[in-house]
């Protein structure tokens, strides 16, 4: 019991800038099998951005409560899966071969690519929170982000079991976690991963809810293999811009769904 708590807080401490025990650090071996709570990470995210937002909904308006709840979500991950994106933005826009692309990625400094993607991406995720906002009820919004979060997270790892990690760098934060699969890791990644899609099934009564991870699943693949033809598999950015591009495609299909339900 000891062993999984000091999993979870690696898993904590890894993927966000929650305070954690002092005794757990950044062993390889409990990083590599944090993955499992990855998803779990959205329900944290998601339950402190939820009041993020309803915090910025009742002090201003919707538009303001989603962009508090973005602010949340930056401020506890650190822009960890931001990061990724427009890190992935600079690699894939500027280089032409595999070492370029790897090399601009793994450059801190942010090129034309990074900003307009990110730009970009916020302002579309932000407009669709809005357009959300005012169509669900308070508690059904906050459970729709909740899953949104959190089912991002779970796509993003299950690029982990299905692609090769491809730096061979051993600086790269990521490689412990590119060599976690696992049949335990896969079953936790997902039982974790679809329970807040299972709660809103039961709160709205709409069986439709339970379709929503399958068009999630096939961004994960067109992401997925477009890394793949590009430089051979993925690396800790692509995880990033996976988790971004597949919670703003979540807000996206929602949104275009209600138009015909």
């Amino acid at each position: 019991m000891r062993e999984e708590l000091k999993i979870f807080f690696t898993a904590v401490m890894f993927y966000t800038r929650i305070p954690c025990p002092s005794w757990v650090d950044h062993s390889p071996d409990y990083i590599n099998k944090s993955v499992r709570y990855f998803p779990v990470i959205g329900w944290i995210i998601g339950i402190l951005s939820g009041v993020g937002f309803l915090f910025g909904d009742w002090l201003i308006s919707p538009l303001f409560g989603s962009l508090f709840f973005i602010l949340i979500s930056v401020w506890f991950t650190g822009a960890f899966h931001e990061d990724g994106f427009a890190d992935v933005c600079d690699g894939f826009g500027g280089g032409w071969t595999k070492d370029q692309v790897l090399t601009i990625m793994k450059d801190s400094r942010v090129g034309t690519y990074a900003i307009v993607g990110l730009m970009l991406l916020l302002s579309i995720k932000v407009a669709l929170l809005v357009e959300l906002s005012s169509r669900y009820h308070s508690y059904i919004f906050l459970i729709i982000l909740f899953n949104g979060l959190t089912l991002s997270r779970m796509m993003a790892a299950t690029v982990i079991f299905t692609h090769k990690y491809v730096r061979e760098d051993e600086l790269s934060k990521a490689k412990p976690v590119a060599k976690s699969y696992s049949k335990t890791n896969a079953l936790m990644v997902f039982l974790f991963g679809v329970i807040p899609t299972i709660a809103i099934v039961y709160l709205t009564g709409h069986w439709w809810w339970s379709l929503i991870p399958l068009p999630l699943y096939l961004v994960k693949i067109i992401l997925s293999d477009f890394f793949k033809r590009k430089i051979g598999g993925y690396t800790g950015d692509c995880l990033g811009a996976t988790q971004q591009l597949v919670e703003v495609a979540y807000y996206f299909v929602i949104v275009v769904l209600w138009k015909f339900i």
